[in-house]
């Protein structure tokens, strides 16, 4: 299989693709949180970082072409490039994530409302650099707070990745229960049965 750089699909022809029954797996990265409030029909909820942690388990059941998902598609680069560096190359990215998929006025199923990842690192970079300068007029010090927050933001977007978002991504609000590799596998072997069994 030789080595090509990942394609994006946009959101009409994805859509034209499943509808017409073509095998593509749609692998959502976001984190449960966001996956719970608003996907695709028929996706499956891997977040990027369960994804990275249990790639080749992942890998082993990704016959088909995968098309990654995220909110914009920042985190399914990351997800494509963790997968590519596993041997699999039948990628692609949905142009646009799921704000791209909603603007085209595509189906979604809808659970309870959640703020998505990005919205929670804006709210707490903010907040944590508001309230150092404001700290900072009684305890001069605390503005190295602030720099370190700006410091920490240039730096995530020159490497195009966020340690905040990562960490805020671990908390209860962003988790749930039945998101781990175990269960996630168990629905893709599934999944693969109930195919082999219409074919």
């Amino acid at each position: 299989m030789s080595e090509s750089p990942a394609v994006t699909v946009d959101p009409n022809s994805l859509h034209e693709s499943l509808d017409s029954g073509k095998n593509v797996r749609i692998i959502d990265v976001r984190t449960p949180g966001e996956f719970e409030s608003v996907h695709i029909p028929g996706a499956y909820n891997v977040p990027l970082d369960l994804l990275r942690e249990h790639r080749d388990e992942f890998c082993a059941h990704f016959d088909e072409n995968v098309v990654l998902v995220c909110r914009s598609g920042q985190r399914a680069g990351q997800a494509e490039e963790t997968l590519r560096d596993a041997g699999l190359f039948n990628l692609h990215i949905l142009a646009g994530g799921m704000l791209g998929w909603e603007s085209a006025g595509l189906p979604v199923n809808r659970g309870a409302e959640r703020w998505d990842l990005e919205r929670q690192v804006r709210l707490v970079a903010g907040s944590l650099v508001l309230s150092s300068v404001l700290g900072s007029i009684a305890v001069p010090k605390l503005k190295w707070l602030a720099a370190g927050i700006g410091g920490g933001l240039t730096f995530a977007a020159l490497s195009n990745t966020c340690a905040m978002g990562m960490l805020l991504s671990k908390l209860p609000y962003n988790r749930a229960a039945s998101c781990n590799a175990q269960s996630i596998v168990a629905q893709l072997v599934q999944s693969n049965s109930e195919r082999a069994e219409r074919n």
